[in-house]
């Protein structure tokens, strides 16, 4: 089966700030992914 979410290279900015850097990800059908920060807050 495909993957639902392939990601490779990914990067963000937000003006002269770099929030991502080259964000490799693969989510296969079926898996559950979740984001934490630092402070244990959910990334949108």
């Amino acid at each position: 089966m495909a993957p639902a979410i392939v990601v490779s290279g990914l990067v963000k900015n937000f003006g002269t700030t770099r929030a991502l850097n080259g964000l490799d990800l693969r989510v296969e059908t079926g898996e559950v992914y979740g984001f934490l920060g630092p402070n244990g807050a959910g990334k949108t």
